[in-house]
């Protein structure tokens, strides 16, 4: 005796509600297989579908067993019974569980792609099993369009193109006027031959002529069983339905449709996705930019000026800079000017009127604002703008002590000869900014034009230098404040003026016409002056030797020319400083530098913080808002995609019950809500370019989104993959947890 195809023994489905059993059906013995047309039959809730559904795989039963093709199901996990409707089962829905959203064609192509065949390999199998049920010119033609009859014979097709060996049909002609009934019926009972067929109907009469078996149940059990036409059933079913993994190309291009196919469902969203990204961009750009902002606030022992736009720059060989190098710094797109002598940048001055004092620093003339809120625009090369916060000084103070008066510019750093400076500055015109621009330490600043600057660097230089003078042995240490070397515009070329003390140093205690050096080093250069020692001084005559009646403060100083001295330190400039347009491009630009072959040091990089332990809390909370704000949009997102994917439910149902994995669903799933999220990125990304490059003009995105970088865009992106995988995967617990027919139950 032969294996029979199906095969139930004393099989019972029950189903739990609130605590209460219900019977689907109770202690069913049953033998099924291949040719024959099985009938079922009974009144409303007497247990027909929960059966059909049994004998599918698509419900699970309490006790007993069924056998298919001999072989115990019993132990079968929810795969085993995917796998068994893969290769057994061809389903026809009363309701025709049709994807309304597809044409005819990508109807009946679905059940292949989830059966594993190729795109290539189906077109041909497709057209003939359309043509088979009289709907070629209806191929393309949405499902949603077709009449009732229609959508049957396209289910059919769908059912008939597995070429399975059971066919099964719930109350197929539940839904259709008589004529459509009649034409379905004949349809099923041609494409039924040679395989098992089984029916479930109200209206007997209506299929009588076709049935072999027919089954009458009664209150979950099985109150007839007869054959009828002398049917003589195959025992036995030696081939099955091609049933292949799916592609994975097959479940990217399900995923894409199905992500544009409903347009409204794709439309919100895109928009949730767009706000999502917005929202994500949002928080992760004001945290950069308050990091960003907080780090502008640190100091730097040796830079005083702390521009976040600033960059200091040397030759890679530590030659000094030449006009070539200057015009090939110009051309880097992002260079606003060029500070040649940066020591200036770095170095305070304090601008003296007869009385007022003013702190400043300097700047270049090709900095200078392009106007003036008082004043007047520079004329001549000694006249300047004076750019200053607009709560310091006073206007009174501006138009009665600074406005058209002369200053003595002289330096803070400078030891006690400072004064010698002699550099006339009349202030013409002055600028105010805001008193929260950080953009420098000093409350004002001086535009002076690039020849008074490479005046005062030589005057700077000796402030970077180490200076000694070697005479008859000794050495004396010009920078530790005891003994100094002084300019004089009194004293001849090639001379020096010594203080009297220092003729003990000298042989028969006496300097005069013996010869001293003055050596000085730097990072970047050497030098040294020999002087002849001409004459000396005390406090008593001091005043007529060398102009000046401080003895207190020259009391042990060395008097030289002022040419000589500031000839050692009439050099080149060996370091500078660029300042760039867009701070946010910095990056690109030292690249550039680096390129050129400069050496380069961003001063905001240099910076030490003002706040110490207080940063490290400080950031701390800040990324533990961000976590809670990143798993606020993860909720928030999820239960309005949850909203939005409501109307999918009987589509992942529908897909399950033709035999779709729960994992094969699931992927759909992520590859729809990844596609939605790509494009969603993708306008974000625009959109942020288009502001950037100033096609859209909105300053408060702009301020923010300036701050970030490309890197931040990856993580960006990444972060939004895994929440949108954590959304994917969530739902998909909600939506698989149950058997595919209870979930389609649930939504329908």
């Amino acid at each position: 005796m032969g294996k029979d195809l199906l095969e139930l023994k004393k099989v019972s489905k029950f189903y739990y509600q609130k605590n209460t059993v219900a019977t689907g059906f109770s202690k069913v013995d049953l033998k099924l297989n291949l040719g024959e047309f099985v009938v079922i039959t009974g009144e409303s809730g007497s247990g027909k579908s929960t059966l059909l559904n049994v004998l599918s795989g698509l419900d699970s039963y309490e006790e007993g067993e069924m056998y298919i093709n001999g072989e115990e199901t019993s132990g079968y996990t929810e795969t085993d019974f995917e796998n068994y409707r893969k290769k057994y089962i061809g389903n026809v829905f009363q309701s025709f569980n049709l994807v309304n959203s597809y044409t005819v064609y990508q109807n009946i192509e679905l059940v292949l792609l989830i059966n594993g065949f190729k795109k290539s390999e189906i077109k041909e199998k497709i057209i003939d099993v359309i043509k088979k049920v009289d709907l070629l010119k209806y191929k393309n033609t949405k499902v949603s369009k077709l009449s009732g009859g229609q959508k049957q014979r396209v289910a059919i097709a769908r059912a008939l193109v597995k070429d399975t060996p059971i066919l099964i049909a719930d109350e197929p002609t539940g839904n259709l006027d008589s004529k459509s009934a009649s034409d379905i019926m004949n349809l099923l009972y041609e494409v039924s031959k040679g395989k098992l067929m089984i029916l479930v109907t109200h209206n007997y009469e209506q299929v009588e002529q076709y049935a072999t078996r027919k089954l009458t149940m009664h209150d979950g059990k099985i109150v007839e069983d007869k054959f009828l036409n002398d049917s003589k059933p195959t025992e036995t079913v030696s081939s099955f339905a091609v049933s292949r993994p799916m592609k994975n190309t097959s479940k990217l291009r399900l995923g894409i449709r199905n992500t544009f196919n409903i347009l409204p469902k794709f439309l919100l969203l895109l928009f949730v996705y767009i706000v999502l990204t917005l929202a994500a961009l949002g928080g992760y750009s004001a945290l950069k930019k308050q990091s960003y902002e907080k780090s502008k606030n640190g100091y730097n022992y040796y830079f005083l000026e702390t521009n976040p736009k600033r960059i200091v720059i040397k030759k890679n060989d530590k030659s000094p800079f030449s006009n070539t190098d200057y015009e090939n710094i110009r051309k880097i797109s992002n260079v606003d000017y060029i500070l040649e002598d940066d020591l200036l940048a770095d170095t305070r001055f304090i601008g003296v009127s007869n009385n007022y004092a003013i702190p400043l620093s300097l700047d270049t003339l090709d900095s200078q604002p392009d106007h003036v809120d008082i004043g007047r625009m520079p004329q001549n090369e000694h006249e300047a703008i004076l750019t200053t916060r607009d709560n310091y000084p006073s206007i009174d103070t501006i138009q009665n002590s600074i406005l058209e008066k002369d200053f003595d510019l002289r330096s803070s750093s400078f030891s006690s000869f400072a004064y010698l400076l002699e550099y006339k500055i009349k202030i013409v015109g002055v600028t105010f900014r805001s008193s929260n621009d950080s953009s420098t330490i000093q409350n004002a600043k001086l535009y002076l034009s690039n020849d008074i600057l490479k005046d005062l660097r030589k005057s700077l230089n000796p402030l970077r230098s180490e200076i000694t003078i070697h005479f008859n042995g000794h050495i004396l240490d010009s920078n530790d404040g005891i003994y100094q070397v002084v300019p004089s515009r009194t004293v001849p070329r090639g001379t020096a003026y010594a203080f009297e003390d220092f003729n003990y140093m000298a042989k028969n205690n006496n300097c005069k016409n013996k010869n001293m050096t003055i050596k000085i080093s730097n990072l970047y250069f050497d030098d040294e002056l020999t002087v002849k020692i001409t004459k000396t001084f005390n406090k008593r005559n001091i005043k007529s030797v060398t102009g000046t009646d401080n003895y207190e403060i020259f009391r042990q100083a060395f008097f030289v020319n002022w040419d000589d001295y500031y000839g050692l330190f009439d050099r080149p400039s060996y370091q500078s400083s660029v300042f760039v347009k867009n701070e946010q491009e910095v990056d690109n630009t030292i690249n550039d530098l680096n390129n050129l072959g400069f050496k380069t040091l961003y001063v905001k990089d240099a910076l030490l913080s003002t706040n110490g332990d207080f940063d490290v809390i400080v950031n701390a909370v800040m990324m533990i808002v961000v976590l809670i704000v990143i798993v606020a949009l993860f909720f928030l997102s999820y239960f309005i995609i949850k909203i939005i994917l409501k109307s999918r439910n009987v589509y992942f149902s529908t897909i399950r019950i033709l035999g779709a994995t729960r994992k094969n669903a699931k992927q759909l799933l992520k590859i729809e809500l990844l596609t939605v999220l790509h494009i969603a990125f993708l306008l974000v990304i625009i959109f942020c370019a288009c502001i950037l490059n100033n096609i859209v003009n909105i300053d408060f995105i702009y301020n923010l989104i300036v701050f970030i970088k490309f890197y931040d865009y990856i993580i960006l992106y990444i972060a939004l993959i895994i929440i949108s995988l954590l959304i994917s995967i969530r739902y998909a617990r909600q939506l698989f947890k149950d058997s595919a027919m209870n979930t389609y139950r649930e939504e329908v």
